[in-house]
């Protein structure tokens, strides 16, 4: 049996061994994490432009102008955004521009149409004066060719996929999201809806981890039902491993007489990594691999299934992707907190933000299949073992819950 650390610091270890690499198209970017250097084949803007609506000037042929004594100019030229300009500039000459539009050849000022007659007519009056090279967009001047933008491990949002469509890409280079699968084990266990006898109880393991995979942008490739069986263990656990870079178990972990997940895995070809951690809930959890394909094997009671995929298969996923893994929060607790004297405790709770500092709680019902302590909860309070309760004003560290924000 090995601690909390250990058992956070192996699957940190192996679990960067798993995750591969794609071309993702941009319009399936969002939550992404870029697998290298984003480089600018070109300057933004791409070419000099206006920032105004108004008129492309020379600087040389309104400079001095006042209200009292304006300037007046001919219209040469009508210059919207997509197009460009017919011909250069010349002395006393002015062209109609849009924002967005390239700025013709002699000009090097824009006037905003405010500070003239208008866009009507043949010729313009322009009554004040804008700053010298002022509303002109300069090729380059944001981004230059050849610039890194956007630097590998980036999670692209929708800023990222805007400046990724400006620069012209339709694709680019991903961390693969990790296909998984998931594995229930129980002959007690039925599907919601359908009718249950008296020593059989409805499936929620499978539900809850695939509402929980959803939540961090995993969609499960396949969910599985195994009964106590060597045989059907084996076969559902070989057709996951086959078609999945992530298996995820739960049930059969433990040492009971049907518990054959552990042997199972083992043969077929599992090297484990660990099982059994010095934690409460959760204590025979198991991490294995084979083949670049990571294995979790989850005890069965809820809660206990929940923790450990909080603390040990989510951060094994982020890290496959290239991503930073879950950060902890400290906050003060409430209430005491029951600690274990030999283990290290997780508990379901409630954190909550006030005056700028975290307070949590943990929530009444604290036994591992009490599946209805989850509700409400945003968080997981941990602790180290300890002889006494942890008393209130303690600072604990907690981790929230991906699907659920600050009370």
């Amino acid at each position: 049996m090995i601690d909390v650390e250990e058992a956070r610091r192996l699957v940190r270890q192996r679990a960067l061994r798993f995750g591969g690499v794609e071309q993702c198209p941009l319009g399936m970017l969002a939550g992404r994490v870029l697998a290298g250097d984003v480089v600018a084949p070109f300057g933004l803007p791409r070419f000099t432009n206006s920032a105004m609506d108004g008129f492309a000037v020379r600087w040389e042929d309104i400079e001095g102008c006042t209200p009292e004594c304006p300037v007046m100019l001919r219209v040469t030229d009508d210059i919207p955004a997509g197009s460009s300009a017919s011909g250069q500039l010349t002395q006393g000459t002015a062209a109609r521009i849009m924002t967005g539009a390239p700025l013709p050849a002699g000009a090097d000022t824009v006037v905003p149409f405010e500070f003239t007659s208008g866009f009507e007519g043949e010729e313009v009056t322009v009554f004040r004066l804008p700053s010298r090279n002022g509303n002109v967009r300069y090729a380059g001047e944001e981004i230059p060719e050849g610039e890194r933008v956007l630097l590998e491990g980036s999670v692209v949002s929708p800023s990222e996929i805007a400046v990724l469509a400006s620069l012209g890409y339709d694709s680019v280079s991903v961390c693969t999201l990790p296909a998984l699968s998931i594995v229930v084990v129980g002959d007690e266990l039925q599907s919601p809806g359908e009718g249950v006898l008296d020593a059989e109880i409805y499936d929620s393991n499978s539900f809850m981890l695939q509402a929980a995979c959803r939540s961090i942008g995993i969609e499960p490739c396949s969910v599985r039902h195994a009964v106590d069986d060597r045989v059907a263990v084996s076969s559902a656990l070989a057709a996951a491993m086959a078609e999945a870079d992530l298996v995820v178990s739960v049930g059969g972990i433990s040492t009971g007489e049907y518990d054959f997940v552990r042997e199972e895995l083992e043969r077929l070809g599992v090297s484990q990594h660990f099982w059994t951690v010095a934690q409460k809930p959760g204590k025979p959890v198991y991490f294995g691999s084979r083949d670049g394909r990571g294995v979790f094997a989850l005890p069965g009671n809820p809660v206990s299934a929940l923790v450990c995929f909080m603390e040990y298969v989510v951060p094994a996923i982020m890290l496959m992707q290239g991503r930073a893994e879950p950060g902890r929060l400290q906050a003060v607790l409430d209430s005491p907190f029951p600690a274990d004297r030999k283990r290290y405790r997780f508990l379901p709770g409630r954190l909550r933000e006030e005056d700028g500092r975290l307070f949590c709680s943990v929530t009444e019902k604290i036994e591992s299949h009490m599946i209805s302590s989850l509700v409400g909860s945003n968080c997981i309070i941990e602790c180290s073992p300890s002889a006494e309760p942890l008393p209130a004003g303690s600072l604990v560290f907690c981790s929230q819950l991906p699907w659920a924000g600050l009370l």
